[in-house]
């Protein structure tokens, strides 16, 4: 097969956080005249990803629409896989690439594996002790290791990882593409305001929550250590971009609604919320990207969960797992405002997700592949 527009790639995304982390990959393909581009969205969180694709400027060639089509994990993952069939039926790419954990990516890569396409996994290696947590991210990610052909891990650890799963070959530490993704970010140069506070100027603590293993009794513990440090610390308020799931939303508005220092605003775009978490003091998510993202800006993070699949992100002591349990979450959180007045932003890691080069080095072991293969 010659090189010169021969290799047809498709990308399949589910999420935010997938659009955010495939962006500089596709980008980075597109550069090369030696691919065609299909990407396709499952439509799994079809509102949240448009102003995403908007930004890097990508269309998607086909739209699943799931969303609202399916209430549990066995609908989604039924209609996404009966949906990439029938795609996969009539164009047959020569690799699908999927990012991470979610539902959206494992029935990619499974689907691509039914029909023999190789499949380049971005993000490899992630992995918790325990395959209910997250639910069902970590048994997502260990099935898409057993299906993939090329494995780019994140880190180091994340590649031991996969060689201590039985993956052998085709494993390569790339860094992660959330680094690029940043750097695309810090090239716009433009401000935003958000109303009830000065980001540039004011402390505050931007919180995001959402995972299924949170929702209930978990998040209204959360919400109750929010309001005690507010309470207690003058000067401090908290951002909380609210996902747009009602389980989410409600216990939220009906414990923090009603403190002018506690901002329950919509989810911000991608642009926006790079700036609040530049400008942030702490960090305090349950999500694995924004710890990503986080570390990578030097900020001090507390996770919401007992434990995490990025490990790395606590070896320099800026992380720390606090779990849901109320009191732990304000005793860390006012210990860390404590060191945070003294030192808005903590020294910046060492490259530890990477220098922002993943997407080039993915392209180049990916032609690799596709050269040897062909």
């Amino acid at each position: 097969m010659g090189l010169k527009n021969n290799y047809l790639i498709t990308f399949v995304i589910g999420t935010r956080p997938e659009a955010i982390k495939m962006a500089p990959l596709i980008l980075e393909f597109r550069k090369s005249e030696r691919f065609k581009i299909n990407i396709i969205l499952s439509g799994q969180h079809d509102e949240m990803i448009r102003p995403i694709m908007d930004f890097f400027k990508l269309k998607e060639d086909v739209n699943f629409k799931v969303l609202g089509q399916c209430n549990s994990l066995e609908q989604t993952t039924s209609l996404i896989l009966n949906e990439l069939s029938n795609y996969f039926d009539k164009y047959i790419p020569d690799i699908v690439f999927v990012q991470g954990d979610t539902i959206t990516a494992f029935v990619g890569a499974l689907s691509a594996f039914f029909k023999k396409i190789p499949v380049g996994h971005v993000e490899a290696g992630l992995r918790t002790e325990s395959i209910f947590s997250p639910f069902p991210e970590e048994a997502n990610r260990r099935m898409i290791s057993q299906l993939a052909s090329l494995h780019f891990s994140p880190t180091k650890l994340a590649s031991e990882n996969l060689l201590k799963n039985g993956i052998k070959k085709n494993i390569f530490v790339s860094g992660n593409t959330v680094v690029d993704a940043l750097n695309l970010v810090s090239e716009r140069k433009k401000k935003f305001e958000i109303e009830g506070i000065d980001i540039y100027n004011e402390a505050f603590i931007l919180t995001t929550v959402h995972r299924r293993e949170n929702w209930g009794e978990p998040l209204k513990n959360i919400a109750r250590a929010i309001l005690n440090v507010v309470k207690k610390n003058d000067g401090i308020k908290v951002i909380l971009p609210m996902h747009r799931n009602p389980l989410v939303r409600k216990p939220l508005i009906e414990q923090l609604g009603n403190n002018e220092n506690i901002l329950l605003i919509d989810p911000l775009p991608y642009f926006e919320f790079i700036m609040a978490l530049k400008n942030a003091y702490i960090v305090l998510t349950d999500s694995g990207g924004i710890q990503e993202e986080a570390h990578t800006l030097g900020k001090p993070i507390l996770i919401l969960r007992d434990c995490t699949e990025r490990p790395e992100v606590m070896l320099d002591g800026k992380a720390l797992l606090v779990g849901t349990d109320s009191k732990n979450i304000e005793l860390e959180l006012n210990n860390l405002i404590q060191v945070s007045k003294e030192f808005k932003e903590l020294k910046k890691n060492l490259n530890t997700f990477g220098r922002g080069d993943a997407s080039k080095l993915i392209f180049k072991e990916t032609l690799n592949f596709l050269k040897e293969k062909n």
